[in-house]
């Protein structure tokens, strides 16, 4: 699975939103990188799935959702994982930096980068 489960939020709009909170990502690419160095990449789609590539390289796919001001990840591919994954979604942009946790508890920092890198 993979470990970074926390998204920046998309500037606030003047009108009623029906922009996703996590629009910052659509098209960007969100690193999360371990105390080691070793680093994983996600890909949010705005049709509710998702991309990944995990510190060895290998590629996974999910789901993702918004529940409670949290992103949820369900992974589906290569083998579904029954168990889904939710953190908190900071404020942000392009750019921004945040910390999170891992699965299991490893401490990790986030940066949104711009493009599908």
């Amino acid at each position: 699975m993979i470990a970074l489960f926390t998204l920046p939020l998309a500037p606030a709009q003047a009108a009623p939103a029906t922009r996703s909170p996590v629009e910052a990502a659509f098209g960007n690419t969100i690193v999360s990188t371990y105390p080691s160095g070793r680093s994983t990449k996600l890909w949010l789609n705005r049709n509710g799935t998702y991309e990944g590539q995990r510190t060895n390289g290998k590629r996974t796919a999910g789901k993702w959702t918004l529940k409670g001001g949290k992103v949820c990840l369900r992974q589906t591919r290569p083998t579904g994982i029954p168990l889904t994954f939710c953190s908190t979604v900071p404020n942000g942009r392009v750019g921004a930096t945040w910390t999170s946790k891992s699965p299991k508890g490893e401490p990790l920092r986030n940066r949104l980068v711009a493009g599908r890198g």
